[in-house]
């Protein structure tokens, strides 16, 4: 089996499958997470952002954030969220939140104008209602890594720096195989597999091309600010219908980030930070921390969303593209042995994960259920599973020693970034 894209989704499902004892492969053109997953803003969903637009999404990331709050403790934080209310216009979305949470079973609590000030200093004190909801902060990189750790521990196979140029092929329209080129080697190789995931984020479409099938994929880009401060202890958002530069994130102890715009882009290789984009996140957000206006951002950086196109879906407005997701069995299409999935959100990868790896078990005949919303996630410190981990993805011993070395010092938990590192390079050494 191979899965291509080593983002959430694609990593969540190599891991699904390893977990099952399946042999699986995940190549990915670029380094694991290099494509949408890194680059988003760092916020966890509770659900709440969707609930009156989107409920079906909302459902979703309420329950995903639950258990990624149990399977990946040490790659989030518990900030909780608020959405704030700075105008009468604001205010009145509040009725139509509220009930769009009891109806998705999303958690709140309203909280008074005075309350919310105490908590959020460096927030617009003309603040006049808010809503405290269970959005978190989520390490993306960390959960990248993590979820790789964990995969290759169980088997799977990772190979970064290998972008798919072919499927092979029978004579007929089944799928055997992916002709990969190996960027750290400048060669090519081929893989075999009897079925193929693409899971390739914005590139699925393309993907799906060379199989000669056609996905529907919009790729809309999305600018984010970083502040060069922290300016908040919750994740904010505006009470108001989702929009650009309504979201602030506490993302380090000395930095924020703003988000975000929502631009249609043709390619996602073309992808331009627009300085218009960048004032209206300046402006937007200034609203909310008036003090965005003087800090301004220290960068800006995108990246491309690949949504779902379902139905007469307005292509210039990414606010009305539903954030779940689907599934497609190309076998429909008289293509054998392709599975792509679009859509979704980083709060859902393991879920569509899972349900991705339901798909490939039943189709290879394979009974055993999915694990992965029990299985811890390694990397949460220096312990024999991540030694093993680290001995399978093919690290030097005397250097898998000196790690361990660290066990029980004062800089145990500090190591861990140099360990993902380390499994980097072994990754694209292989």
């Amino acid at each position: 089996m191979v899965a291509v894209g080593g983002g959430t989704t694609g990593l969540f499902t190599c891991l699904d499958l390893a977990l099952r004892g399946i042999k699986v492969a995940l190549v990915e053109r670029g380094g694991l997470g290099s494509g949408t997953s890194g680059k988003f803003h760092g916020m966890l969903h509770s659900g709440a952002r969707y609930v009156v637009n989107d409920p079906a999404a909302a459902v979703e990331c309420a329950k995903e954030n639950q258990i990624l709050s149990r399977i990946a403790p040490h790659v989030i934080t518990d900030t909780g969220g608020l959405f704030v209310a700075l105008t009468e216009e604001d205010t009145d979305y509040r009725a139509d939140l509220e009930a769009g949470c009891k109806k998705c079973e999303v958690p709140y609590e309203q909280l008074p104008p005075e309350h919310v000030r105490c908590l959020e200093p460096k927030l617009n004190p003309l603040v006049k209602s808010a809503v405290r909801v269970s959005d978190k902060l989520i390490r993306a990189h960390d959960l990248i890594f993590c979820a790789a750790l964990t995969a290759s521990a169980n088997g799977a196979k990772l190979y970064p720096y290998h972008e798919v140029t072919d499927f092979l092929k029978t004579d007929g329209k089944a799928i055997t195989g992916v002709k990969l080129y190996n960027s750290t080697r400048s060669r090519t190789e081929e893989i075999r597999s009897e079925l193929i995931i693409n899971a390739a984020g914005p590139w699925a479409g393309r993907l799906a091309q060379l199989a000669g099938v056609t996905v529907e994929v919009i790729c809309f880009a999305g600018e984010m600010g970083v502040v060069p401060a922290k300016i908040c202890s919750h994740v904010i958002n505006r009470m108001r219908q989702p929009s650009d530069g309504d979201i602030m994130i506490p993302y380090g102890d000395n930095y924020s980030i703003m988000g975000t715009t929502a631009t249609v882009v043709d390619d996602p290789d073309d992808l331009q930070l627009s300085e218009e984009d960048t004032n209206l996140l300046i402006d937007e957000g200034s609203e909310m921390f008036p003090i965005l206006r003087s800090l301004g951002f220290q960068r800006t950086y995108a990246s491309v969303r690949p949504l779902l196109k379902v139905g007469e879906a307005n292509e210039e407005d990414a606010r009305k593209v539903s954030r779940t997701y689907d599934i497609f069995d190309h076998e429909r299409d008289g293509v054998h042995g392709l599975v792509t999935a679009v859509g979704g959100k980083l709060t859902t990868c393991r879920l569509m994960g899972e349900q991705i790896a339901d798909i490939a078990a039943k189709k290879l005949g394979v009974k055993q259920p999915s694990r992965t919303k029990e299985v811890q996630l390694l990397g949460s410190r220096v312990d024999e599973k991540t030694q093993r981990a680290l001995e399978t993805a093919g690290i030097d011993q005397g250097l898998v020693k000196l790690i361990m070395d660290t066990v029980g010092t004062v800089d145990e938990e500090r190591f861990m970034p140099a360990i993902r590192l380390l499994m980097s390079y072994a990754l694209s050494e292989e």
